[in-house]
């Protein structure tokens, strides 16, 4: 068996209509790899500026955190709230993604990432061979595997099909090779730094129980040097929540106990 493992030759991704060409040997080669690294950047400002801001990776680390899935020319995948996707309206030199249109990237190996829509979904692959987007925890089926040569990219899924767009604009992965209508371009914000979270307090991220604790921690007057947490149940502050009066419905708790130096 090992044997026959011997005549196996790995070589890399084979694209569609793509023929090998052989190079001669320069002196100059060194200078000329320098050049070409230096013109693949991917912050390129032409390309940064034609597409608001967003950059297009050119390998798996690139990936990650909020990103847009462009299948034409400043076109983007945009999933809807059934689980369906289709490829959005094109948009103008300059203007930003539609918010609609950002998915949320996750490494998962060395290999593979998961994609997941604005609307906590992650995309999958349905028996007939489309893209959606109604999976709500990370499978065999979520995963995704972005393949990069000569600075393009293609992005293989469970079935081993590349995705790519019909002409209805149905997002779909259906053929076994990549070619010309498989390339496409994962983009990331050039504001990297963007907390999801930046709009909800530092006190309030966890569960409510833990954002209930949190406060008391920062109100208590520690007078006895001992946490005063409400006894009550926790239906009345999820009430609150909804309603948007949880700091005062909390507020009241700790009032009720005595345990707030705000506390009349």
């Amino acid at each position: 068996m090992a044997d026959s493992y011997a005549f196996v030759k790995a070589g890399k991704l084979k694209l569609k209509g793509h023929k090998d060409k052989k190079h001669k040997k320069h002196r100059k080669r060194k200078h000329d790899d320098e050049d070409a690294a230096g013109s693949s950047n991917p912050k390129d400002t032409s390309d940064l500026a034609d597409h608001g801001g967003w950059w297009k990776g050119q390998k798996l680390d690139d990936i990650s955190g909020m990103v847009v899935v462009e299948m034409r020319e400043q076109r983007y995948i945009c999933p809807q709230d059934n689980g369906s996707l289709k490829l959005g309206n094109q948009h103008l030199p300059g203007d930003v993604p539609d918010p609609e249109e950002v998915f949320t990237a996750i490494k998962i190996n060395e290999t593979k990432i998961a994609i997941k829509s604005g609307y906590g979904k992650y995309l999958s692959i349905d028996t007939d061979g489309s893209v959606i987007g109604k999976s709500d925890a990370i499978g065999s089926r979520e995963q995704w595997e972005p393949v990069f040569q000569e600075g393009k990219m293609a992005l293989n899924g469970c079935n081993g099909r590349f995705m790519s767009c019909t002409s209805d604009d149905k997002i779909m992965c259906a053929s076994s090779k990549a070619g010309p209508e498989e390339m496409i371009q994962i983009r990331m914000s050039v504001k990297d730094e963007v907390d999801p979270l930046a709009h909800i307090p530092v006190e309030e991220r966890g569960k409510l129980k833990d954002a209930e604790i949190n406060y008391v921690k920062k109100f208590q007057s520690f007078q006895d040097r001992r946490l005063k947490i409400s006894a009550e149940d926790l239906s009345n502050l999820k009430k609150a929540k909804t309603t948007g009066t949880l700091h005062e419905c909390m507020l009241d708790r700790r009032e009720k106990l005595k345990a707030d130096r705000y506390c009349k």
